[in-house]
């Protein structure tokens, strides 16, 4: 009897131990429960750098995260009001049309007709195309937003369509230069026009214009893809472009805006110094002409040119050349217009009616297609 009461004893021992030691099991799995319930462990995912706990705060790596997560961005455009839009549609629209068909016209023109085939007037195939081009990168997406409820891009679309549209702008900031040194080699040498200014040069320069627009473009686009957004996607603009993509920023842009500087010295403040001289000596060989006919012939062709580039670097300027604290989105949409849509359309405009020779060259096509067409009737 005493040694059952003994293993009765130590029956109850072990079996008030085992309960002890199986509550203390269940309240650590619920203490583990609780703690991963609050740090919110994706352990089904098995991702467990999602977590809180494994970012040790760490905010580049958030940063990029949140950069890269971008799928597409958001363009506010001009209004929300929809009679205000259909407006916008309708002039945009017909801007472009006036754009595509102007320049496609002086292309045409200057393709077909032999007396043409100068360094000048090649340089403005170029520049016409350069217009092409340049309307149809932003335009057509800009008239997309203005009649879609959803006003959204791509991320790959927005940075090809800065990309681009910035190498055709840079572009024609150099092809202007190039073509104000044409014009003063043809009015301050006359007689050397065609030993300094040849077909092999006037076709390298060009192709330097194109190479270098994209080259610097490149190195642009790289500094401003890569600021921080912290997951802002609502860009304040009707395009992307660089400055208004540049305001979703985060963080201090100082290398970003210390490149666009430089770049905006080389591109804008050297090629305005150099066609402001070269328009100054024009000026000079003008007013030494001794013919009526001479200083007529020589101020018209230099007036159009000049006032194509008073309307394009002084839009570009005020645009790039400013601090980015200065940006303000309804004002900058308004001055991306004269360089993006007002431009291109004026240039045919401006070229062709102070132009003698492309009057003489439309009228002898337009002459052409009709005389054919009256064969074709008979």
């Amino acid at each position: 009897m005493e040694i059952s009461k003994k293993v009765f004893r130590r029956g109850n021992g072990r079996v008030e131990l085992c309960n002890i030691r199986s509550g203390m099991v269940m309240s650590i799995l619920q203490s583990i429960h609780s703690v991963r319930d609050m740090l919110e462990i994706p352990a089904h995912r098995g991702d467990l750098r999602s977590a809180s706990i494994f970012n040790f705060g760490n905010d580049n790596e958030m940063d990029l995260g949140n950069v890269t997560s971008i799928s597409e961005l958001v363009l506010l455009g001009f209004s929300s009001d929809a009679q205000i839009q259909v407006a916008l549609f309708v002039i945009f629209l017909s801007f472009y049309v006036i754009t595509c068909s102007g320049n496609s016209l002086i292309i045409i023109v200057t393709v077909t007709n032999t007396r043409l085939h100068t360094p000048m007037y090649f340089l403005l195939t170029n520049l016409s195309l350069l217009d092409i081009i340049y309307s149809t990168t932003n335009v057509p997406n800009a008239l997309k937003d203005l009649l879609s409820l959803r006003k959204t891009i791509p991320f790959v679309g927005c940075v090809a369509q800065m990309y681009i549209s910035l190498a055709l702008g840079i572009t024609e900031c150099f092809l202007f230069t190039v073509m104000a040194y044409d014009r003063y080699i043809a009015v301050c040498y006359p007689l050397h026009y065609g030993t300094l200014m040849t077909n092999i040069l006037c076709f390298r320069a060009a192709v330097s214009t194109w190479v270098c627009g994209f080259l610097f473009s490149l190195i642009q686009i790289t500094t401003t893809i890569n600021v921080p957004t912290c997951g802002n996607k609502i860009i304040n603009h009707f395009f992307c472009e660089g400055p208004a993509y540049l305001s979703l920023s985060c963080h201090d842009n100082f290398i970003n805006n210390v490149v666009t500087f430089i770049l905006g010295v080389i591109i804008l403040i050297i090629p305005v110094c150099f066609i402001v001289l070269s328009y100054i000596r024009i000026m000079q060989a003008i007013m030494k002409m001794t013919t009526s006919e001479s200083r007529s012939k020589a101020f018209s062709t230099c007036a159009s040119h000049l006032i194509a580039v008073t309307l394009y670097f002084g839009s570009c300027s005020a645009m790039y050349m400013k601090p980015q604290s200065y940006y303000l989105p309804e004002r900058d949409k308004i001055i991306a217009v004269f360089y993006i849509i007002a431009t291109p359309m004026l240039n045919p405009l401006i070229y062709t009616l102070r132009n003698r020779e492309i009057n003489l060259a439309l009228r002898k096509l337009a002459f052409r297609k009709y005389y054919d067409k009256n064969i074709c009737i008979k």
